[in-house]
């Protein structure tokens, strides 16, 4: 059975996602199969994959920490920030939907409907 690590902190920029790349780095040098996994991320600074789909660019450097290549898989659900009031949803690298704040209901099928 895989041994699993997770990382937590205070809040956000408090170097959580530099402690996963060092802490990547550190295992994958020592042979241990390492993975990053954010399963949603707010953040304006994406990355691109092989497969040409979008993650969080911290995510991307743990990959690289890890030495493997960045997936779409290793953050499944990218929101784009677009002004005071809305979002680019991004599913598995792709643009779903760009939601504002009076059209998203937690839990509704019908403000994303990829799920």
């Amino acid at each position: 059975m895989s041994k699993i690590l997770m990382i937590q902190g205070t809040g956000s920029d408090v170097g959580k996602s530099l402690v996963v790349a060092a802490l990547a780095r550190a295992f994958a040098n020592r042979g241990l199969k390492v993975a990053p996994f954010k399963p949603q991320n707010m953040s304006n600074n994406a990355a691109v994959t092989a497969e040409g789909g979008e993650i969080g660019r911290a995510q991307a450097l743990q990959a690289r920490a890890a030495r493997l290549s960045p997936s779409v898989d290793m953050n499944p659900v990218l929101l784009k920030p677009q002004g005071a009031a809305g979002s680019q949803v991004i599913v598995q690298g792709e643009v779903i939907a760009r939601r504002w704040r009076a059209t998203i209901r937690v839990g509704s099928r019908a403000s994303c409907p990829a799920f």
